[in-house]
């Protein structure tokens, strides 16, 4: 293997900004928040920050609906704020990566305003426009996330303007070479001011079919997907090569991300190339396949959410491995702002909650790859209490819940599956002590909230055994080479046993995770006893000659020195 990046050896914790901490008292985190807590951050064994969306933005998609990509949202903060924060989090060794949404704008973007203003504005080109068809109420079949149209008519004029999201968030035109200078230059600027790396938004949308066709998939409703249609165009590499290129004319060492929801690890092998030349790693949502049989048919599958597929996921997290071997391993990851919090998704919070979350870390993070850790998983947070139907940020919503409501779903029913696939039920406050708005702020948070008593920082600190203290062991251990460097094999077993072994050299480790709530009992070698260490462990696995016992959602990580 070629000399390894800095990113290869990273492990990234991600911030949610208005969830992390308030210093203003006005419920909402903030850059002044995110600052006092940079030790805090740093004592985990992280080396990586990844900050979700601070740019100025009317907030209609929690800032992922930019209107100025050079100024900081004063919901946030300052310019000074965030130069303070850069240099604090630079002055501790570590990097910093921002969100950067590149496939579309808020409307409220000057460039945006200008366009609207006529054909011949010369800012027109930098959207995509259509007519309707004689007979037709927009140019084609696309509908967004929201159920809704992709297409929304100018306010003074005929032609309608593109956006694969909201309507508030319009489809840049990444064909005009204008439009991609710009975005370069917003990148040059970010850049200069000691950004280390991008996370690339929706970065898979950005060519958009030739033509703007009608989705040939579509369902018997005729609502076809914008995005599938759009997903991975032709020219979709020539763009990346180039902003990769000319973005490491100011940074050699940047670290470029994309978020690449369905592409596999072939495709996202093919992204990254051979030498970096498009993006250096991708976000992918397919490692986590459900069973959808436990699924209502009478519902739409995309607002239900099923069980893990244990058996898919260890063929995914096997087929990530194997590709990605050469590249220095896959992003590793759970959760993010997007999706449920793992513990309340994959694990168990009711009785084994402490487990489950050493059981989680350990499966993923211990594996060849880039660990991102989404604040607040090291200390087992759970989703977000929010029990309102308004309250839960789901595309389609109202459209879903009134064709559920005439099947006769109770309302109840239908909390029950949004919450299980709401976007924002990740996105709780993180819970700095038990105090009555869990240390985030001195006023009732922007988000519902849990307090609890055990599973918040002040608590967890100190104690040797908290899952917070178990994923500074592990992060620890993350960072040596065998678990780096070091070859990936899974072991053939049942689907709720997950096995692994890494090999560095003279050098190996075994993984042994029980992904269920039942113990396990399994015959091994002898010399697992003898020749072996227990190097971490969470609570209740016994070894004794040839019988491992791993507790419900056991783990343990064993290491053997070999003689060459």
């Amino acid at each position: 293997m070629t000399k390894m990046k800095w990113w290869q050896k990273a492990i990234i914790y991600q911030i949610y900004p208005r969830s992390f901490q308030d210093s203003n008292g006005d419920g909402i985190g903030d850059i002044k928040g995110a600052l006092k807590h940079l030790d805090y951050i740093q004592s985990l064994g992280v080396n990586t920050l990844w900050v979700n969306p601070n740019m100025l933005s009317p907030q209609e998609d929690n800032g992922y609906d930019v209107s100025d990509y050079y100024a900081i949202d004063p919901l946030f903060g300052t310019k000074e704020q965030s130069e303070k924060f850069v240099k604090e989090v630079h002055d501790r060794g570590m990097k910093l990566i921002y969100d950067f949404p590149l496939n579309h704008t808020s409307t409220e973007h000057y460039w945006f305003k200008e366009a609207i203003k006529g054909p011949d504005n010369p800012y027109r080109d930098y959207y995509i426009w259509a007519d309707a068809p004689d007979g037709r109420d927009y140019p084609n079949n696309w509908y967004s996330d929201d159920k809704e149209p992709s297409w929304t008519k100018e306010p003074n004029g005929n032609q309608f303007y593109l956006h694969l999201y909201k309507d508030s968030m319009a489809d840049l035109n990444w064909a005009n070479p204008s439009v991609r200078k710009e975005l370069l230059d917003i990148g040059k600027f970010w850049i200069q001011n000691g950004i280390d790396g991008f996370r690339l938004d929706a970065v898979l949308y950005i060519d958009k079919k030739e033509g703007l066709p009608d989705d040939p998939d579509a369902p018997e409703d005729g609502e076809g997907s914008g995005k599938l249609v759009n997903e991975h165009g032709p020219n979709i590499r020539k763009y990346l090569e180039e902003f990769n290129e000319e973005l490491r004319k100011y940074n050699e060492d940047l670290l470029v991300i994309g978020e690449a929801p369905t592409a596999g690890a072939d495709l996202a092998l093919d992204y990254i190339g051979s030498e970096n030349d498009m993006i250096d790693n991708v976000i992918s949502f397919t490692y986590f396949p459900e069973i959808d049989d436990d699924k209502d048919s009478e519902l739409p599958y995309d607002i239900q959410i099923g069980p893990l597929d244990k058996g898919k996921f260890k063929n995914e997290m096997n087929a990530w491995q194997i590709k990605m071997a050469d590249r220095g391993g896959p992003i590793l990851y759970w959760n993010n702002h997007d999706m449920p919090r793992a513990v309340s998704r994959f694990g168990d919070t009711e009785d084994y909650r402490d487990n489950s979350s050493k059981l989680l870390a350990t499966l993923m993070y211990l594996q060849k790859g880039v660990p991102i850790i989404y604040y607040g998983e090291e200390i087992g947070m759970k989703n977000s209490p929010i029990d309102d139907l308004s309250g839960f940020e789901v595309p389609g919503k109202e459209k879903v819940v009134e064709e559920a409501k005439q099947k006769g779903y109770s309302v109840n029913t239908i909390k029950r599956q949004l919450k299980a696939r709401a976007k924002n039920i990740s996105r709780g406050v993180m819970q700095w002590d038990d105090t009555e708005f869990a240390g985030f702020s001195t006023v009732k948070p922007w988000i519902e909230w849990n307090t609890e008593e055990k599973y918040n920082v002040q608590s967890q600190d100190s104690d040797p055994g908290s899952i917070l203290n178990y994923y500074r062991k592990l992060l620890s251990l993350k960072k040596d080479f065998l678990f780096v460097e070091g070859t990936f094999e899974l072991k053939p077993t049942k689907e709720t046993l997950y096995i692994y072994e890494r090999t560095l050299g003279a050098e190996k480790a075994l993984i042994y995770c029980n992904f269920s709530n039942k113990a396990e009992n399994l015959e091994v070698s002898e010399d697992l006893q003898k020749e072996w260490a227990v190097i971490l462990e969470n609570q209740g696995n016994h070894l004794k000659g040839t019988h491992l016992q791993l507790a419900p959602f056991g783990a343990v990580v064993f290491r053997k020195q070999l003689i060459e």
